[in-house]
């Protein structure tokens, strides 16, 4: 059965799983003091023109989340998302679960908009009774978003300027963010969003890695005893290397920028099909996610032949699903696609 399901179908690249290998029976010290690590943080550091930043090493996007927002706010302090922000759509209340409440504002094709952030912002520090609420401590955004789009760098510089103005960290979710940086929608750069951001992460669980996210903490930003924070929520792995070796490998040889630029490639023969097979899309995303409108009828059809994500309910008789490309997808994985879906 062919998946484009999500982007974390397949196991990892192969320049990976040789190079995990090739290291196995290096002795090394463990919960990511070994040289790999070491070596990883300062690729990242350069990638990210961000030679003061710290880097450390989670396992998954959810449990990085709850434990940067976590460990960043104070316990009155609640997180600002968008009302479809993964924090608050699709991680089961983790970030609740710390004690955090998440504060959703509604978006737009996924996104904050800068003019209701500041107005949230302004309206609760004009309410006298604001001693009597859940302060908003932080901005949570996604890039790209959880319906694939993408903030500008115009947008993005005005939710760092309004962040900065109300004295609050911005951090940014970025499972995929490699797709979004290849996409040729982007007008940002990764030193770009270093600069703009307080805190994010680089997603290798969705690009091309086994497990894994590179949680980046830009200036004077990094929480105190960050790592033992790590470790209180039962995330810090003796083999921290196996998270090392990983995004050693991305981050050599632009590796990982490369993998990233195949899986928007791919998303783009994919969009340019159902096109011409007559398909509608519910938005026009310009990376590996796409959001297509299929009628019931096709969507019954698929099953047990490809696997696609269900979204949301279009109407009584249509349905919004997600194709979703990755650093695996196959040219001929999408033209076996096409000849299952036939003309819209």
């Amino acid at each position: 059965m062919l998946s484009f399901e999500n982007d974390y179908s397949e196991g990892a690249h192969e320049k990976i799983l040789q190079r995990l290998i090739e290291t196995n029976l290096e002795q090394l010290p463990g919960y990511g003091t070994d040289i790999y690590c070491a070596r990883a943080a300062e690729k990242i550091k350069a990638a990210c023109q961000c030679p003061e930043a710290d880097v450390y090493f989670l396992a998954g996007g959810t449990q990085t989340n709850a434990i940067v927002i976590d460990s960043m706010l104070a316990p009155y302090e609640g997180v600002i998302a968008a009302v479809s922000g993964h924090i608050n759509a699709h991680e089961a209340g983790a970030v609740e679960y710390t004690g955090h409440k998440v504060l959703p504002l509604s978006q737009r094709q996924g996104k904050l908009d800068p003019k209701e952030l500041a107005k949230f912002l302004e309206n609760f520090w004009a309410d006298p009774n604001h001693e009597h609420m859940v302060f908003p401590g932080m901005v949570y955004l996604s890039w790209p978003t959880e319906y694939g789009t993408l903030y500008s760098r115009k947008e993005l510089t005005e939710i760092s300027e309004i962040c900065r103005r109300f004295g609050i960290p911005l951090y940014l979710d970025g499972a995929r963010l490699g797709y979004g940086l290849a996409s040729p929608k982007a007008d940002l750069t990764l030193p770009e969003l270093a600069a703009l951001c307080d805190a994010f992460y680089i997603g290798g669980t969705k690009v091309g890695a086994l497990c894994g996210e590179a949680v980046v903490f830009t200036g004077q930003s990094t929480p105190p005893h960050f790592l033992t924070r790590i470790k209180q929520h039962g995330a810090l792995p003796a083999k921290g290397r196996l998270l090392g070796i990983q995004f050693d490998t991305l981050f050599t040889d632009g590796l990982y920028f490369q993998i990233s630029r195949h899986a928007i490639e791919m998303a783009g023969l994919l969009k340019a099909g159902l096109q011409k097979l007559g398909y509608s899309f519910y938005l026009d995303s310009p990376t590996n996610q796409q959001f297509v409108i299929l009628d019931n009828q096709t969507l019954e059809a698929l099953k047990g032949r490809v696997a696609v994500s269900f979204w949301e309910p279009l109407d009584e008789t249509r349905t919004v699903v997600r194709f979703a490309t990755s650093w695996a997808t196959r040219k001929e994985d999408i033209e076996t696609l096409m000849e299952i879906l036939g003309p819209a």
